[in-house]
């Protein structure tokens, strides 16, 4: 169980790495790309995405220092 445990840390670290809301949002943005290829284009999905997401960890960051 221990070494089940291990490679679930290590894996969460390689894809979640610092900052876990930014890896959930790619995530989210992956599946709604997936479901508006579905009826259309859906390449304008992860650009947005991807600025969204940006844009909310440099704030949440230059928040941290601010407080500091």
């Amino acid at each position: 169980m221990t070494r089940l445990r291990a490679a679930a840390v290590g894996a969460w670290e390689f894809l979640a790495g610092d900052d876990w809301v930014t890896a959930i949002g790619v995530l989210l943005a992956l599946g709604v790309t997936g479901l508006v290829s579905e009826g259309s284009e859906a390449w304008f999905v992860m650009p947005l995405a991807v600025g969204l997401l940006l844009t909310l960890s440099i704030w949440r960051e230059a928040r941290k220092h601010d407080q500091a």
